[in-house]
């Protein structure tokens, strides 16, 4: 019995001595080393960078010209039926921007949320619309004809139409994912576009008096009358504005990735929806790649 304890005794002693001996390997303990999980980047900080781009503008003009032809037609039994003709068709264009970006972001675990300030500066990004449109409008509401008599308002209208985006600023709120070395990320905030914008509308507009008699057989007989001028509502107006401010919203998707250091580069895309300025809405679709640096 003496002889079994000692050999129990010797075993675990040469076990323990071996144990020892062993690599202190982590998983033995229950974890891995950061080697085994992601690279862990620090996105905490300020930033700076530049970038460059493509830009798609697409502008409705379909009621650039109203406000016009309501201040021709004011007063008269026309402005109600011209009001909803829509003159002008909505067009696109396409160019270039380049610009730049400064920000902060805060970091919590792989949570990432920054503040941003942008200025892009769009080449010769400028969009037009021209139309014609004619119409013979009867007796419109309000107006008042002698019995037996049908008036006929013979309109033409003709306009144009134009705005150029000239530069932009956004304050925009970020909130981004601690992917290691890389960073996806969304964005929302608010807009400031500076534009060139202008109005063109000429009206012309004849009144024909048809005249419905009977003749001595009984027959009814509709006499069609010479149109004549009107000149209160035959007219050009225009107007133009001239570097106007004009707010708007922003949103977007974004990528960076870290290349060196604070070195990083990023893809990110934008959607920026403005205010309408004289009745033409300005909408744009920017593509940027940029390079920046975190502090």
């Amino acid at each position: 019995m003496r002889g079994l304890l000692l050999a129990a005794v010797m075993l675990g002693t040469v076990s323990a001595a071996h144990a020892a001996d062993m690599p202190d390997l982590p998983v033995l303990r229950g974890g891995f080393t950061d080697g085994l999980s992601k690279t862990s980047h620090n996105w905490d900080g300020f930033y700076a960078g530049g970038n460059f781009g493509y830009t798609t503008d697409s502008s409705d003009f379909g009621q650039s010209v109203v406000g016009l032809t309501n201040y021709i037609f004011r007063d008269s039994v026309l402005q109600g039926p011209t009001s909803t003709w829509s003159l002008l068709k909505t067009n696109t264009t396409q160019g270039t921007n380049f610009g730049g970006f400064v920000g902060r972001n805060w970091q919590w675990y792989d949570a990432v949320l920054g503040l941003e300030g942008t200025y892009t500066y769009f080449n010769n990004l400028k969009t037009s619309s021209s139309g014609y449109n004619s119409l013979d409008i009867v007796n419109p509401p309000g107006d008042v004809q002698p019995t037996g008599v049908t008036n006929h308002y013979l309109t033409t209208l003709t306009g144009t139409a134009s705005a150029q985006v000239k530069d932009m600023v956004t304050l925009r709120g970020r909130v981004g994912w601690d992917g290691g070395d890389f960073m996806p990320y969304m964005f929302a905030g608010a807009a400031v576009g500076r534009m060139d914008v202008s109005r063109t509308v000429t009206s012309d507009v004849k009144l024909r008096q048809d005249a419905t008699v009977t003749d001595g057989f009984g027959n009814v007989i509709t006499v069609t009358g010479t149109p004549m001028q009107v000149d209160a509502q035959s007219q050009t107006q225009s107007q133009h504005k001239t570097n106007a401010f004009v707010a708007g919203w922003v949103a977007g998707l974004g990528f960076e990735y870290c290349l060196w250091n604070g070195l990083f580069a990023r893809v990110e895309y934008e959607y920026v929806k403005f205010s309408p300025v004289m009745n033409t809405s300005v909408t744009l679709n920017n593509a940027r790649v940029g390079l920046g640096y975190k502090f």
